[in-house]
């Protein structure tokens, strides 16, 4: 038994008996009370070790409840063209990029965003020019459109006369020719490609946690595939996994989880089973996701998945003891989503564990309610409002829609989890909670007061929507999520205050230590 004194910090616990002390005690992985030192010392024996946090404000181990580790892992080893304002400035930096790359050696990464790019959306005769030598698969910002060079739509068996995959496009020119642009489910085989040739997936992910926990997050909800859940696997069994990851279960692998029994919540208080997740639309940067209306150049977006077909998944998933987690984005995607959910609740009953809506973006006024009446988790990313604002204003300017709806939901009784969707965003959660209370562009504070500023949340429910709501969302009980007596000894001693200092510098604050399960896993000078 190990126990640990927590002292020289001032502990934000998220108690409501107790909202803070000034320290803490830790036995093996789970805290076992708060205080002060005096009370804590008198009160307590056998203190194996005391650590000091620096006058430090702590608050319990935030929690990502949406991100793709596996993407974020292997987007650290790729070029990034997420700075790129033009289709030039882009072609610069694969080609310098590539410059460095050994023979034979595939070419991914990107995130690249083409809204703005005043040459428009890239095709693969550019690519070809900076990358004629090697197949090159470059998701956009959003992971849901792939550009890609002649060499890997060859590997993709991709041709002019290729039909489009059911709940996808293969964009051709006027005169059909494949253009190298994929979308939706389209960039499938990419993305499997991209799994085969990135490199040892273990290996980088041992690197990404350590990343994970320099910016204060003690745990994930990771929506990649079974590689990933193999790859994580692999570090609990060597005793290297430092971060806690609810993983999720592929659509494509749901046969096999059920017939394994796998169930949502199964594993160990490190690695456990997640809901499975379907995709029901595609983005709105893509121009994929689902809406009601039209966009102004026409198109109403994307439906991956047909209602019946999702009200099956989701019956068989109930029925098996797995939750399910949906991604849709567009308005009637959003309202499809809850129509399946509430006809799989008639037909299977009410999940062992809350169905999830993944990304919840924009929502007709009445599905507002209808989501908190169904019990179903809003699982939102709050950078998201905040890097698609201009984009909201241009694409979705006149219609009554509640986007990004955080507090309304709450309001409705909604249980909202936050996370960042990394690496569509960057994973730091002080930066989500920034534009979870600010909803303006950290940069420029546009727009004056903050998008539709009603929906702005409090610091207090910004900290909840990344500590205690991911851990409801994964079916974990109190007091899992705060720093109360028995709750997991996971933390983070901070730069400043989140409730001091003003909104618009949460951002920057960093964390200095990052402790999960009772053991100091990140300092940062």
């Amino acid at each position: 038994m190990t126990r640990t004194l927590w002292i020289d910090g001032t502990f934000r616990t998220l108690d409501p008996h107790r909202p803070t002390a000034t320290a803490l005690l830790t036995e093996d992985e789970h805290v076992l009370a708060a205080g002060d030192v005096a009370e804590l010392r008198a009160h307590t024996t056998g203190i194996t070790s005391t650590i000091g946090l620096g006058g430090a404000t702590v608050t319990p181990g935030l929690v990502d409840a949406h991100i793709h580790t596996a993407g974020y892992a292997r987007d650290l080893t790729t070029v990034d063209l997420r700075g790129c304002t033009t289709q030039r400035e882009a072609l610069a930096e694969i080609a310098r990029f590539v410059a460095g790359l050994e023979p034979g050696r595939w070419l991914f990464g990107g995130r690249w965003d083409a809204n703005d790019w005043p040459e428009g959306l890239p095709d693969r005769d550019v690519l070809d020019r900076v990358c004629p030598d090697r197949p090159a698969i470059l998701p956009s910002i959003d992971g849901h459109t792939h550009w890609v060079s002649s060499l890997a739509l060859q590997q993709l068996s991709i041709d002019d006369h290729t039909p489009d995959p059911p709940g996808g496009t293969i964009e051709r020119d006027a005169v059909g020719r494949a253009t190298g642009i994929l979308r939706e489910s389209a960039t499938l085989a990419g993305e499997h490609l991209m799994t085969l040739h990135s490199g040892d997936l273990t290996d980088q992910l041992r690197v990404a946690q350590q990343r994970l926990l320099a910016v204060g997050l003690t745990g994930v909800h990771c929506f990649d595939g079974e590689d990933a859940r193999a790859a994580y696997e692999t570090l609990r069994a060597a005793g290297e996994l430092a971060i806690r990851v609810h993983k999720s279960v592929p659509l494509t692998a749901l046969d096999q989880a059920i017939d394994e029994g796998r169930r949502t919540g199964d594993g160990d208080a490190w690695l456990s089973t997640g809901p499975v997740k379907v995709f029901s639309d595609g983005a709105l940067g893509s121009h994929t996701c689902h809406m009601g209306e039209p966009f102004p150049g026409g198109g109403h977006g994307m439906e991956v998945i047909s209602v019946p077909d999702l009200v099956d998944v989701v019956v068989r998933a109930t029925r098996a003891g797995l939750g399910v987690a949906t991604h849709a984005i567009g308005d009637e995607a959003n309202h499809r989503v809850l129509t399946a959910y509430a006809e799989a609740r008639r037909l299977a009953g009410p999940p062992a564990v809350r169905h999830r809506v993944e990304h919840t973006q924009h929502l007709r006024p009445g599905d507002v309610a209808r989501l908190a009446a169904l019990d179903v988790v809003a699982s939102m990313q709050p950078t998201h409002c905040t890097s698609d604002v201009r984009l909201v204003e241009r694409l979705l300017a006149g219609r009554d829609l509640r986007s990004y709806a955080w507090a309304s939901l709450l309001r409705a009784g909604a249980l909202v989890a936050l996370g960042s969707d990394a690496p569509v965003e960057e994973p730091g959660p002080m930066a989500g909670i920034q534009a979870a209370v600010t909803r303006q562009e950290p940069e420029t504070g546009h727009p004056a007061g903050g998008f539709e500023p009603h929906e702005r949340l409090t610091i207090d429910q910004a900290v909840h929507g990344f500590t205690v709501a991911p851990a409801r969302a994964a079916g974990l009980a109190a007091p899992t999520g705060t720093l109360r007596p028995g709750a997991p000894a996971d933390l983070v001693a901070w730069s400043g205050d989140p409730w001091r200092v003003p909104a618009t510098e949460l951002g920057a604050l960093r964390a200095l230590t990052t402790a999960v399960g009772g053991v100091v896993r990140r300092t940062t000078a």
